[in-house]
């Protein structure tokens, strides 16, 4: 579901652009070809949150997950409908919940 130009959201994963990727961002090493960018993974289900590795580029900055879409990328999950995006980089952010205990993911 596409909330505002450039954000996403898809259970809890929210994807806001972002103009370019900072300076320093490291790539993430591909996982080989025909694999997945795996955003989140469901912690009770196993099914994930993921891009098409041909379609989208996985970097890591001061703690902050970030990804290149290139023309064509779709999020997919199992249990939610596809969301073509827009070429461009994006902040991947793992919605949190809180409980008395503590503030964590939100398991999907």
């Amino acid at each position: 579901m596409t909330t505002k130009k450039g954000q996403y959201r898809q259970g809890d994963v929210f994807l806001m652009r972002v103009e370019t990727l900072p300076e320093g961002a490291e790539k993430e090493a591909a996982a080989g070809e025909g694999t997945n960018v795996v955003l989140a993974w469901g912690e009770v289900t196993g099914h994930s949150h993921a891009i098409p590795g041909e379609y989208a580029i996985a970097y890591q900055f001061k703690g902050e997950r970030l990804i290149e879409a290139k023309p064509g990328a779709v999020l997919r999950h199992e249990e939610h409908a596809p969301i073509e995006l827009d070429p461009g980089f994006y902040k991947v952010v793992i919605q949190r919940e809180y409980t008395p205990k503590e503030i964590r993911r939100v398991i999907d």
